[in-house]
Parts: structure tokens; sequence; C-alpha cells
């Protein structure tokens, strides 16, 4: 990433603020018909019946998550239904949390993986529900999974199913991995726009686009060794599950032409042959097959179930009133930010409060840092992690769980703690710094706009509009090697290693988790479980619970969510997705990555690897 001219960013968060004041002015034109529909929801009592022997049905829909972000109370209420979450997110916990419960629920028989909805998923996330499927099967209750269509996603998670059914129009699409960018050097020099680079780092790769029209060489290496890792993790466990050959997964456009034609130009057929499915079956064929099997519900015309979000608020715990030791397990997902940010990112203000909290907590004995970062600022990253050591001198051990991604800052802010998990396919690493100024005096000239005046000092007179001189280019550079130096010595200290070693490792290339054990940025490859049983293991405890340490809302903003949430049931769907919403949603996306760049010093450890 790289620090945007201010001026252009201000810009756009105007553009996003009037765009955004327009969305909650037309929202809140439906306040009182909400409201209507909150009475009417609070005095009518729904009540979720679960039948013997009925099939849970995980209908996920969405991304899943380590950690909500924080949504407008009206929106979700104009977003909200009982089979999708306004943030369009699911919580990881809360789906490894039903699998668990039901594998032990005698009141259900099977479980029915219905992901057609499900969007990108980091692979660790689906590796550990694809564990959660594992253990249910242990309890020897099967799995059925049913689609239209399979991406590679749902496809899989559909792999840990006993029985994998396929819409007979539909397929079964199996790509791979790629990475590929788009590049703007020569669009730059046309426009007459100078892109000031600042990094250190053969693999750091973010600035990239700015300074050449295609991927370097190195970059090349380290992404092809990168998506190699993690597809072959891929394909070893979906054919593992399939018992099928991982060669037969991904096939050559011209061994795909061959099989294609065996099925007669029928993509169903195909993955049937393939073994890619098991039966191909209609939607009105899969109802008269699970009645067959789990019997018809007393109520209409479908099999005996219950769907993922009634099960959820069936098997809802209260939090214990017993005082036990606790594992506190503190989120850290999204681009690290400079100060407070909601919940789903990462502020280095929000985030450190939330380690003090956890530090001056009698109860709290150790604490899990559950990381799904690429990084983001430098100053932030710093932030958190002088709280980490904070926590280690008040005599609380610290683990880190690593997520999809852990990677420069990601990785920073791990890196002092006093054990590392990951998972294989976690994306981590990508020890490196850089910086970047675009300036635009030579565009500006081009059609006659020139800047000149005067200043008491080079640094007064620094602006996007006049460029930079060599001696402030010269300085700028020295920070960052200065970054990059501290970057690595912080690595060699924490994990006793020589500063040539980490050198070797580091230079911004991204490793697998896999891959980032055998070099030792990384302790042990684990899940969220893992690092739980770690941290109370090294605060010796015998009996303990965990809990989640978050930002809480005010009493005030749970009364708002509650009720609007009870009201979203009777509001019309045709609320649910409109143009403007899905113009706003591009908007914060653009406006999201200006965003990203908010470091004092305009300093950034972020891993860009880590999209593809």
């Amino acid at each position: 990433m790289s620090a945007k001219p201010s001026f252009i960013k201000r810009i756009s968060l105007l553009i996003w603020n009037t765009l955004n004041g327009i969305r909650k002015l037309i929202l809140n034109l439906f306040f009182f018909g909400i409201l209507a529909a909150i009475i009417v929801a609070m005095t009518v009592e729904d009540d979720v019946k679960l039948e013997s022997g009925s099939a849970l049905v995980l209908n996920l829909s969405g991304s899943v998550v380590e950690q909500k972000r924080q949504v407008d109370p009206i929106e979700a209420a104009m977003k909200n239904s009982k089979s999708h979450d306004a943030s369009g997110e699911l919580l990881l916990a809360d789906v490894l949390n039903v699998i668990d419960n039901a594998a032990l629920d005698t009141r259900i028989s099977s479980i029915v993986l219905d992901i057609g909805h499900l969007k990108w998923t980091g692979i660790s996330k689906l590796q550990s529900i694809g564990d959660a499927l594992t253990r249910f099967k242990e309890s020897g209750k099967p799995i059925v999974a049913k689609a239209n269509w399979y991406g590679q996603n749902q496809y899989f998670l559909a792999s840990f199913a006993d029985t994998i059914y396929l819409n007979p129009q539909g397929s079964v699409e199996l790509e791979g991995l790629s990475r590929y960018r788009q590049y703007y050097k020569s669009a730059l020099e046309k426009l007459k726009v100078k892109a000031h680079i600042f990094r250190v780092g053969t693999f750091k790769s973010a600035v990239e686009p700015y300074i050449r029209d295609d991927m370097s060489p190195a970059a090349k290496e380290a992404n092809t060794e990168l998506l190699n890792d993690i597809w072959a993790n891929y394909e070893t466990q979906v054919a593992e599950n399939r018992n099928i050959s991982a060669d037969k997964l991904v096939l050559s456009a011209e061994q795909y032409l061959i099989e294609l034609d065996k099925a007669n130009g029928k993509s169903a057929e195909m993955a049937l042959n393939m073994n890619w499915v098991d039966e191909l079956a209609s939607a009105e064929s899969f109802r008269l097959e699970m009645i067959d099997t789990v019997g018809k519900a007393a109520e209409g015309n479908s099999f005996k179930q219950i769907n993922f979000f009634d099960y959820q608020s069936l098997i809802a715990t209260h939090p214990s009133l017993m005082i036990e030791d606790t594992v506190g397990i503190i989120v850290a997902k999204g681009t690290i930010l400079n100060g407070n940010q909601p919940a789903g990112q990462i502020g280095g203000e929000s985030t450190s409060k939330l380690l003090r909290k956890a530090r001056f907590d009698d109860q709290v004995k150790a604490v899990v840092l559950r990381v799904d970062s690429p990084g983001g600022s430098a100053f932030a990253s710093e932030q958190i992690r002088q709280e980490v050591l904070a926590l280690k001198s008040a005599g609380k051990p610290v683990v880190v769980s690593m997520g999809s991604y852990a990677a420069s800052g990601g990785y920073w802010i791990s890196a002092s703690a006093d054990y590392i998990y990951a998972t294989p396919t976690t994306l981590t690493g990508s020890i490196g710094i850089f910086g970047m100024v675009t300036t635009f005096e030579d565009s500006l000239s081009s059609i006659g706009i020139h800047t000149d005046g005067v200043a008491t000092s080079d640094w007064a007179g620094i602006s996007v509009t006049k460029g930079l001189t060599p001696e402030i280019k010269s300085v700028i550079q020295r920070h960052i090697e200065r970054g990059y130096h501290d970057f690595i010595s912080l690595v060699a200290t924490e994990r006793d290693m020589s500063l040539d070693d980490v050198d070797n490792i580091a230079q911004g290339r991204v490793w697998s988790g896999k891959k980032a054990v055998e070099l030792g940025l990384v302790d042990e490859l684990g899940d969220l479980d893992s690092a739980v049983a770690k941290a109370a293991k090294m605060a010796n405890l015998d009996g303990f619970d965990s809990e989640i340490i978050e930002q809480e809302l005010s009493p005030q903003e749970i009364f708002i969510q509650e009720m609007f949430a009870s009201a979203a049931a009777y509001l019309p769907q045709s609320t649910t997705s409109t143009v403007l919403e899905q113009l706003l949603s591009q908007w914060s996306g653009v406006i999201e990555e200006f965003s990203s760049f908010d470091d004092p010093n305009g300093m950034y450890l972020y891993c860009d690897t880590c999209n593809f």
C-alpha cells in the first residue's frame, strides 16, 4: 500500500460522506414504518421448534469472518432477515459452535450443506469448518451437500460430505489459484504523474504497479511458490476426502474437453464421471430423498429440518455466573489503522484498549491474540505490540493464533507473543516496509498550473504539487531503511534468530503457515482451540473458561439492535438490495482503500500478496 495525497483523500471522503448522508436520509424515511414493525415484532411469539430426527441445514451465506464489522442499526434492519446476516458476514466461532453442538444433539440426525451463497472465505477458515464437519461425522451422523453449482470455496466444504448432490444442469468449477494485478507505470508517465517509491525488500511488491508495467521476476518467483504451496493443501485435502487423485481436480483445457465430450457436453454428467459428485438431483428429487431419509416435517411439505440461524438461536447460552480463571481471546481482524476503529477493524488505540482491558482484569490469566490481518500502519502496529509486551510483563502469557493471514504488520503484532500458531495455509511473513509519495507537478504544468512561493525550510515547502528534492528523498529512504532494520531486529530478538537469518527469509516475502514453521517464524501448526489450550497450560490453569474480549456496546446500542433485529422479519424483502446500496457498496470499497493509508510517518507494514 502507499500514502495517497491528502487532497485526493479529502475529495474522496467528501464524496463518500455526501453519498452516505443521502443513504441515511433515505433509510430514515422508513423509520416510522420500521418502528411500527418493531411494535408488532415485540408482541409476536416466535418459538423455534426442533423435531426429533431433524436435519441441520447449514445454509451458510455471505463471508465467514473472525469478527463482524460494526453496522448501522437502521441499515441492519433494512438488510437483515433470518436467512442472512445484516453485514453479510458469519462468525467462524458461531459456525463451529453450531456444528459441534449438533454432533452431540440427539435431535439432530444429519447435516445438509446448503452453501451455494457462501462468498469468498480464506482457505484456513474453510479448513476449520471442515475439521468441525469431520468431528460431526465421528458421531456417526451423515453429511450431505447439495447445490446448483459448486465454486472452489463451496466445493472444498462439500468434499467433507458423505454424499454430494448436484443439480443436473449445474457444474463444479475448480480453477486453482492465481495472482494478477494491473500495472500503471505507462499510464502515470502519460499523465505526467511521479510516484516516489521508498522500500526495503526484494519481494515487497506492493508498489510495483506504480513503477513497472509487469510483475517482476522476484515477485513471480515468490507468488508462484506461495500459490503452489497453498493449492497443494487444497488438492491434498479434497483428494483425500473424495478418494480421488489430486491431478484429477484441475484439468488442462485439453483434458477438460476430452472429459466434457465423454459426457456429451453436459457439465453435471462430467462432474459425476470424475467422481466430483455422487448424485445428480433436482430440488424436488432432493426433497423427496431427504423425506425418505429423515422423514416429513410436521408442517409444510419439506423434510424435518432446522436452519443454521434458528438452531444458533436455540442453543444460545447465557454467560456463566461462576467466577473462573479465564483465557481472554482478542480478535485483530482487518487492516491495521490508527486511532479508534469500530468492531471488525484493527485500531492502534481501540485494539490496545482491549489488550489493556485483559491486562487489568484479574480473572483473565492468559490471552490469545487471534490475528487475521495483512498489516497496515507501522505506527499502529507498534502501539499494539507494546501492549502485548505489557501483558507479558504483567505475568500473563500471550499466544497468537493466526487466521487466513498474519503478514507484515500482522506479523509485527504477533512476533513478541510467547507462542505462535498458524494453519498450514495461513499467509504470514511479508517482513518488509515501504512508503510512497505521488506528486503531480508535471501533470499540472502540462495544463498550465504551476506552483511557486517561499518557505522557511525545505520541509515547510513539501507539496504534492511541486515534487520532492533529492535530499528529501534520501531522508525518507533512510527512515524506511531504519524501519526495515527495526523489523528484522524485532524478529531476530523474539524468534532467537540472527539478523542475517531473518534478512534471508524477509525482504517482504510471504510464506505459508506450513513453511513458516520450518523457517522458525511460527512455533506450531494448530487452530484457535490449540492456542487457547496452550495459553491455559502456560498459565498453569487446570479449570478455566474462555471469553472473547471485544468492544462493548452501550445499553442504547444494544436496545436498538435487538429491537431492529426483531422487526427485520416483518420488513419487505425489496428493501434488501437496491441500486443505491450497490453503488454505495462500491464507493465504500474505494474509500476503505484510501482510509487504509493513515500512518503519521507514512510508513506501512502491508502485505498486498495476501489478497489473491
